[in-house]
């Protein structure tokens, strides 16, 4: 009776070990099961593979790793059970004014660069004032800078796209670590995700953000600084969103106020995806990564395999409705 009893509670910790690592790990298994399907899918179509190739995996990966930055700096924020409606118009509104800086005042990259940054920290501590110390709603707070961030961007260019930017910071978005393979900006992606993994792992301030996000009321009664953590994320957030927009620009060679559209919602869609709650405290950052890495390797498929760009638009809104009832069911249930 007791080796069967043994046998039976091994069983029970083996598919306990399995199913905590689908759940920790469920968009690196996502990413796995969409080269599978569309890989079949592309050469059922055209008779040939070009899904699962090192040309369009380059591709997805660029593409990937602009909105996995920006989606980083959410992530941190969600941690703490808010979030930014800003972060796709600062990476809007600080490519922009970057553009103009270099391009149509001829200013040296690199001061424009550190006025970029400041702007962007500027609008972050803004940002982090309004909801951690007035205690304005995050939701309100951040929509108000969104506007402000993207009406000064359409003023700064009159929404007339800037072309060719600088050599100097051509590296940062069409460079190579590997030459035709590894992009730089795929390797600055995985060492800032390795580094946020780390610290918020790892770290007193990883366990104190993750204790703000399950309860500030208990974070404040353990003496934690409860505001100023959320202040902080805030501040990163922007800083993390100019240095996507700065990414990005060099990316397109380019700056627009289309620039970084929409990045918000890709931001949150990828942080739930990996694994990041919305009721805060909860979630590896790491997951985001992969989490963005799906959501652009789906419609990278979608558009090789013809879908229309516009019902596009409609299965991402099913994928972040999908992706928030699934985080809010996991609540539920563990409540």
């Amino acid at each position: 009776m007791s080796t069967k009893n043994n046998t039976l509670d091994a069983k029970a910790g083996v598919a306990g070990s399995i199913g905590k690592f689908f759940k920790n790990w469920m968009s690196l298994v996502g990413i796995l099961l969409l080269m599978v399907i569309f890989s079949i899918a592309s050469y059922a179509k055209f008779g040939a593979q070009y899904f699962l190739t090192v040309e369009n995996w380059k591709n997805i990966l660029l593409q990937a790793s602009t909105v996995a930055i920006v989606a980083l700096g959410q992530s941190i924020i969600l941690l703490t059970g808010n979030f930014d409606m800003s972060l796709g118009r600062m990476v809007c509104f600080t490519s922009c004014l970057g553009g103009v800086l270099m391009k149509n005042h001829e200013m040296a990259p690199g001061l424009a660069i550190l006025i970029m940054f400041a702007v962007g920290i500027v609008f972050g501590c803004a940002n982090g004032l309004m909801v951690s110390y007035v205690g304005i709603p995050a939701f309100i707070a951040t929509l108000g800078t969104q506007y402000i961030s993207y009406g000064v961007a359409k003023l700064l260019t009159q929404a007339t796209p800037i072309p060719k930017m600088p050599d100097s910071i051509g590296w940062l978005g069409r460079g190579y670590a590997i030459e035709g393979v590894l992009p730089w900006c795929v390797v600055m992606m995985v060492v800032l995700y390795a580094v946020a993994q780390f610290v918020t792992s790892k770290t007193r301030i990883g366990r104190n953000l993750y204790a703000v996000g399950g309860s500030s009321e208990a974070a404040f009664f353990s003496g934690i600084n409860v505001k100023l953590y959320r202040f902080g994320t805030f501040v990163l957030s922007s800083i993390l969103a100019t240095f996507g927009g700065l990414v990005l620009m060099s990316r397109l060679n380019s700056v627009a106020v289309t620039n970084g559209q929409n990045y918000e919602f890709d931001a949150v869609i990828g942080s739930i995806i990996g694994g990041v709650s919305l009721a805060g405290g909860k979630g590896r950052v790491i997951g985001t990564m992969f989490g963005c890495i799906f959501l652009i390797e789906l419609f990278n498929g979608f558009s090789q395999l013809g879908v229309d760009p516009f019902l596009q638009d409609v299965l991402k809104g099913i994928v972040l409705v999908i992706a928030i009832t699934l985080d809010v069911l996991s609540n539920k249930k563990k409540a």
